[in-house]
């Protein structure tokens, strides 16, 4: 591939001897990645797809998948059961490790890749809060928070120095997968090669100190921040780390655990020639070293003293009388197990937005004056004297909550609902409660995995997929 000039010589002149092997890398074919999402697919449940799957070392939920195969075209997809990743940049949440119950924040998250691996570790438990700055970004955010099933999660289309105003000292671990200028998408896509020029570098680098600026701002007295990108120059990587760190005495650089291909960060690349050793902590991955694209990584980690984590001083505005919550509560009764209504019912803190009902987060402060998309799990919408429930919750729920669901093990039918067919009620094999007739909401479920609503009346199941997602061109 052509590459800009400029990059050429600059990589020649850091890699030395290994620019050979570098150069050669953009030949190869590259890897391609999948990782598992664990709220909906336990350990050891990866047989249960149907692609040729290869580890990614890095991670207990990376797979590589044969280029030949298609898995962003499968029913499974549509179901959350993965998130297409390339392999490098799944290192980034499994650096972090964020566990059930603690806040997180995904400070640039778009598209989702990361958020949704911090969610799966997280285990569905725990505040998650995921931003995009672009509006068309944090859209594509936003739907695939919805896909993979996650309800501690809020996305937000704000920058970070609106959020750091606004949550000071609140988060116990920060991933910023900072914007940077691409060198690692070349292989990738050839017009980021073209876009690419040594001020754009500069640009980014300044970007990335104000965007980490904000992040340590956020983060609670003993909290960590992984800083990542998928760049190679050193202006934005081993650079923006030394200088961080310069003005930031109460952060220090933690080693991370090293697999084969991983290399330690070079701080001869620094102004500071070398001089701060620390800077070795830091990760790269290199794409003629490993299956990937490249990356670069940091963890941060703040000292444990100073001020208190703080709480935001109001919470959302609840709904408080839940009688206006009652055609809700009839549909629970209606299509829900009993014991997963029980649940609904014990819930708190429901929110609603004009006629849209979300399950916020019980963490999340109040957001009035943020640009919010997604508060948490969105439930449905309130009409006329009936409750529709929403796609999310579909995708939230597994089968065995609801009272009827209509499974298909056949790929084609399967393929047929996603591009909005409608079914009579013997297409499928369905499990009914109690012996009941299907009547009114039920999910639609390949292998195990809802795909969405449908609605039974009079035979017939009234497909329900939202018209937006609905694939084309299926016979």
């Amino acid at each position: 591939m052509n590459l800009p000039a400029e990059f050429e010589e600059k990589m020649k002149r850091l890699l030395g001897g290994e620019y050979g092997e570098f150069l050669k890398s953009y030949d190869s074919d590259r890897a391609m990645g999948l990782r598992v999402n664990r709220i909906k697919l336990g350990r050891g449940e990866e047989k249960r797809l149907p692609f040729t799957l290869r580890p990614v070392p890095w991670t207990e939920d990376g797979y590589y998948y044969d280029s030949a195969e298609r898995p962003g075209r499968h029913p499974y997809h549509e179901a959350g059961v993965y998130y297409i990743q390339e392999p490098s940049a799944m290192a980034v949440a499994a650096v972090l490790e964020p566990e059930p119950g603690e806040r997180v924040l995904d400070l640039c998250a778009a598209p989702g890749g990361k958020t949704s691996h911090a969610a799966s570790l997280m285990a569905g438990k725990g505040f998650l809060l995921s931003n995009e700055i672009h509006p068309a970004r944090a859209k594509i955010l936003s739907q695939n928070v919805e896909r993979m099933g996650l309800s501690d999660c809020v996305v937000t289309n704000e920058s970070s120095d609106a959020l750091a105003r606004r949550f000071p000292g609140f988060f116990d671990k920060i991933i910023v997968d900072a914007p940077c200028s691409g060198e690692g998408m070349f292989r990738k896509d050839e017009e980021a090669a073209g876009q690419w020029s040594p001020g754009h570098v500069t640009l980014c680098a300044a970007r990335q100190a104000e965007i980490l600026e904000n992040a340590s701002a956020m983060l609670r007295p003993g909290g960590r921040i992984v800083y990542s990108t998928c760049t190679f120059s050193p202006e934005e990587n081993e650079g923006t780390i030394a200088r961080f760190l310069e003005s930031h005495p109460d952060f220090r650089l933690v080693r991370v655990k090293m697999y084969p291909g991983f290399a330690p960060g070079r701080p001869e690349w620094t102004s500071g020639g070398g001089a701060d050793r620390e800077l070795e902590k830091t990760v790269r991955l290199w794409p003629h070293r490993l299956e990937g694209e490249g990356h670069f990584l940091a963890l941060l980690e703040k000292a444990a003293k100073g001020l208190k984590p703080q709480k935001g001083a109001k919470t959302p505005p609840y709904v408080k009388d839940k009688r206006l919550l009652k055609d809700f509560f009839q549909f629970c009764d209606q299509t829900l197990t009993p014991e997963t209504t029980e649940w609904f019912a014990g819930q708190s803190t429901y929110v609603l937005f004009g006629g849209q009902l979300y399950l916020v987060p019980p963490e999340m402060s109040d957001f009035s004056g943020l640009k919010v998309l997604r508060v948490g799990l969105h439930l449905g919408e309130f009409k006329k004297n009936r409750f529709e429930p929403s796609h999310a919750l579909a995708l939230w729920l597994t089968p065995g909550q609801v009272n009827v669901y209509y499974e298909t093990g056949d790929l084609r039918e399967a393929e047929s609902y996603l591009g909005g067919g409608v079914f009579s009620e013997n297409a499928c094999a369905g499990r009914v409660c109690g012996g009941v007739p299907a009547k009114g909401w039920a999910l639609f479920v390949y292998g195990g995995f809802p795909l969405g609503w449908v609605k039974g009346a009079a035979g017939t199941l009234k497909n329900h997929y939202p018209k937006g997602l609905r694939w084309m061109n299926v016979h």
